[in-house]
């Protein structure tokens, strides 16, 4: 059983219903499974109602309401009458400035629908002005929303356990190599997904906790170095880390080489004990704990 599934063990004093959006992906995904499990109503909203991918997530109950960030009216629709929202936005699909704004848009039409609690994803660090840009996209949101006058809290994931399991990474891996444009002995805060979809959800669950924080999330840090023995450990066979030289990551993605180099130079400043103290109900995963429990076979994590 997940430990979505699980809760923790824990029922909700009061059931709420939230608007989800990338509910069909990895984050979306995970606050919707943390959110359902502990007794909420979750609505998500979704460009193809009839996409294949939503049966699982409509025998679970899920309220699926068509919607994107292009369409204003439609996102206000989706967000009548909920308690909550969760949202995320990505600079992938049409890069940072067109991120700003559809986030933006999406706050808009939050405030117009009259939703009395927003949590926004963003990224750790993203206020520290790094010049990274699908850190300065976020934060360019985290500023609207505070302008907006929407009651909001900001959850700020550091880098994702689960990018070990990209395709491309996870052949690498299963090939004996764990490679990183980092220094061997550099520290990475990382965030399992599950330990921010339950964290999210304690932040939904909260409003008059937490209105206007901002909160970096991270589970563990770890060393490139450590993280190849920890991989060699599970895997049963050598794992070597390689430092990949920025060059090579710049020539792929100006973006993330750029995010490289300040990883290199500054990093994450998630206090990761401070929350395993304050926050002990998410139940958060060291790296060697969430290792153990990754298919590294290859297929779905």
């Amino acid at each position: 059983m997940s430990d979505a599934a699980k809760s923790k063990g824990r029922t909700a004093t009061k059931s709420l219903l939230v608007l989800v959006t990338g509910i069909t992906g990895k984050q979306g995904g995970h606050v919707a499974q943390h959110l359902l499990a502990r007794g909420h109503r979750v609505r998500g909203m979704v460009r193809d109602p009839s996409s294949s991918k939503l049966g699982t997530l409509r025998s679970q109950g899920v309220e699926i309401s068509k919607g994107s960030f292009g369409d204003p009216s439609a996102m206000e629709k989706a967000a009548k009458g909920v308690n909550a929202m969760f949202l995320m936005s990505t600079s992938f699909e049409g890069g940072p400035a067109a991120e700003t704004r559809q986030a933006n848009a999406a706050i808009d039409a939050a405030k117009a629908a009259g939703v009395p609690w927003l949590v926004y994803s963003s990224v750790g660090d993203a206020d520290r002005k790094t010049g990274i840009p699908h850190f300065e996209s976020k934060f360019a949101v985290e500023e609207y929303l505070r302008r907006s006058g929407v009651p909001y809290a900001v959850s700020a994931p550091t880098s994702f356990m689960e990018n070990y399991l990209i395709p491309f990474q996870l052949a690498s891996i299963q090939q004996g190599k764990l490679g990183l444009a980092l220094s061997p002995d550099k520290l990475l805060q990382q965030v399992a997904l599950d330990d921010l979809g339950a964290f999210v959800t304690h932040l939904l669950e909260n409003p008059s906790q937490f209105r206007g924080q901002r909160i970096n999330v991270a589970s563990d840090a770890l060393t490139g170095r450590n993280a190849a023995r920890i991989l060699s450990d599970v895997l049963g066979r050598k794992v070597e880390f390689q430092s990949v030289p920025l060059e090579v990551l710049r020539s792929q993605n100006a973006d993330y080489a750029k995010m490289y180099e300040w990883l290199e130079r500054a990093g994450y400043t998630a206090d990761i004990e401070g929350l395993r103290r304050d926050y002990p109900e998410v139940g958060w995963h060291r790296f060697h704990e969430w290792a153990a429990r990754q298919n590294w076979a290859g297929g779905k994590p």
